[in-house]
């Protein structure tokens, strides 16, 4: 930590300026829960000391006697989550006339994940645009480094039409409408440009807006049209497996007692990732608890179905990833990773919360010595994984009174592009922006600093000494590139420079914003949970974030949706399975 900044770890919990907008415009997909708008977060288990280690965060599978179980309960198929995953799964069984049983932990269906990817669907064919299926295969294997199943990578790919077909079906009948309009990037990080494969889907209403209920609700209400509703309240404690055989069912902690639930043809899990389990996350991704300074994660994700699965003999991935982005808005002075006060409270948890979407805009950014450390110009997880090697953790975003018209020419795709769709709301009538307006919850709140120098923002930011006349000198180095049009230091894209010239100036403090984890159970092509020998494991599939066998390290966040959408795809082919 710099000597010449004075930082504290301290506990500010904030909300999103705008959180609540994007909610009502339908694009919370992207704008994670508020803190007052989350579920508490659930009993986990962890200790004080075990959140600063990760010590053992797998532990044991509970013994339960048979006399415990209060209830018992058979099926076909059993689905364990009604997130992405396990809702598509249900709504598909509910048409297939699957007998089916879907458990819930918490008391509602997950949030939507409103962008969604398929590939050779009808609206890109309507628009003549194909994706290269070589160069997407290959940017994801990249990614991945190569610790991917490409069998089951390319199983998303030839049956992800089909799951587009079914998803459009239910929401085109509730007068939703299909938008695919992203397929092209004027650039990239530097010289190397993003591949942005033609394959994003989301929704919106007849007249242009977000008025349409989400998917997840349409679904549920698919399956109460069929008979069938979500056991909410069901926590899973333990898969049920015969010796060294078949997983036949699962039993579940409810209020009323141990519930066990037979399925005579299988199990999907379907229970999101750990983020919301600081053992598991200290002791797998190190990287992400050093670089994130905000939750948007479902606080229901501790986890349980990959320890389950790992319980019963399944193997998990070698390597972690996380879905980071770098929107984690904090008063200036805090630092990434779990607070003081959270970790000696006994339930860790990080400073901020939800998103500050223009944290991606790539303006100038510096580290805590008022130094420039990166290429602003890059994927959402680059400047968080980037600033975990610098003091705190954390770093400074800074940009002048032509924000506005910064962010047009930058022309950011996927979900930060709502900042520049967003602030077009705050537009005059003369061309100017109001920046006030557009920033006024932040600004209030006290996370985002302005002043009418840029001596004076050092001074709000915190910086002083040394890393004060570091940042002064970088602002006019700034200047400078932008002037030649070109940056020899980091490499980034001329257009994407811009000036600090035009008063007011504005400063945020950042780190990551963590939304998921994307490492779990190891899986096939079919999305059969696979054991330490690699040998499917009979009766037990896993699909979305407590699967594996695609992520490794980080997301692809340029593959707009390719998260859900290879979530919502293997949801159904296990489904395909059963029927």
């Amino acid at each position: 930590m710099s000597k010449s900044m004075d930082i504290s770890r301290r506990g500010f919990i904030g909300s999103v300026a705008g959180v609540g907008a994007l909610a009502a415009l339908g694009l919370t997909g992207c704008a994670p829960k508020t803190a007052s708008e989350a579920e508490p977060m659930a009993e986990t288990g962890e200790t004080t000391e075990g959140a600063k280690t990760g010590a053992d965060w797998l532990g044991s599978a509970p013994e339960i006697a048979e006399g415990d179980i209060v209830e018992t309960r058979d099926c076909d198929l059993l689905i364990v989550g009604a997130g992405n995953g396990g809702m598509a799964a249900a709504a598909y069984a509910a048409d297939q006339g699957i007998d089916f049983i879907i458990c819930e932990k918490g008391e509602t269906v997950g949030a939507t994940r409103h962008w969604f990817a398929a590939l050779g669907t009808r609206p890109f064919k309507e628009l003549g645009v194909e994706v290269d299926r070589q160069r997407l295969m290959g940017e994801i294997v990249r990614y991945s480094q190569g610790n991917c199943d490409q069998r089951l990578i390319r199983m998303w790919m030839d049956e992800s039409n089909d799951m587009f077909e079914f998803v459009d079906g239910i929401m085109t009948a509730a007068d939703a409408v299909v938008i695919a309009d992203e397929f092209d990037m004027p650039g990239g990080m530097g010289g190397t440009p993003y591949y942005v494969s033609p394959c994003e889907h989301h929704y919106g209403d007849k007249n242009g807006g977000r008025d349409i209920e989400e998917r997840n609700v349409l679904f549920e209400k698919h399956i109460n049209e069929a008979g069938k509703e979500v056991t909410f309240g069901h926590e899973l404690a333990k898969l049920v497996r015969e010796e060294g055989g078949r997983v036949t069912g699962a039993i579940f902690n409810t209020s009323n007692g141990y519930v066990q639930v037979n399925a005579a043809k299988g199990v999907l899990l379907t229970t999101g990732g750990y983020s919301a389990n600081p053992d598991m996350l200290t002791a797998l991704s190190p990287v992400t608890v050093q670089s994130v300074t905000a939750l948007g994660y479902n606080q229901n994700n501790t986890g349980g179905g990959i320890k389950a699965a790992l319980w019963a003999g399944a193997a998990k991935d070698l390597t972690s990833a996380t879905m980071i982005f770098d929107r984690g808005l904090v008063a200036p002075g805090t630092v990434a990773g779990y607070t003081e006060e959270s970790i000696e409270a006994g339930m860790p948890q990080f400073p901020g919360n939800g998103q500050f979407n223009p944290g991606t805009q790539p303006f100038l950014k510096v580290n805590m010595n008022g130094e420039r450390f990166a290429n602003e110009s890059a994927d959402y997880d680059y400047l968080p994984h980037a600033a975990a090697q610098q003091p705190g953790g954390t770093y400074v975003s800074v940009w002048d009174g032509n924000f506005g018209e910064d962010v047009q020419r930058f022309h950011t795709l996927g979900c930060s592009a709502m900042t520049r769709n967003m602030v077009q709301m705050f537009k005059g009538e003369d061309g100017s922006y109001d920046l006030d307006k557009f920033f006024e919850k932040e600004l209030g709140d006290g996370r985002l600093q302005k002043a009418d120098t840029l001596d004076e923002l050092a001074d709000k930011l915190g910086f002083t000494g040394q890393a004060k006349e570091n940042f002064l000198a970088e602002c006019d180095r700034y200047n400078e590139l932008f002037d030649a049009q070109e940056d020899p230091d980091f490499g980034k894209e001329a257009y994407r420079l811009s000036e600090l010239r035009t008063p007011p100036f504005y400063g945020a403090t950042l780190g990551g914003t963590l939304l998921t984890t994307i490492d779990g159970i190891r899986i096939n092509k079919d999305c059969q949970a696979i054991d330490t020998e690699g040998n499917p494991i009979e009766g037990l599939y896993a699909a979305g974030d407590c699967s594996g066998s695609v992520f490794s390290g980080c997301y692809p966040d340029q593959l707009h949706g390719f998260a859900c959408g290879r979530t919502m795809t293997e949801a159904l082919h296990v489904v395909k399975q059963m029927a």
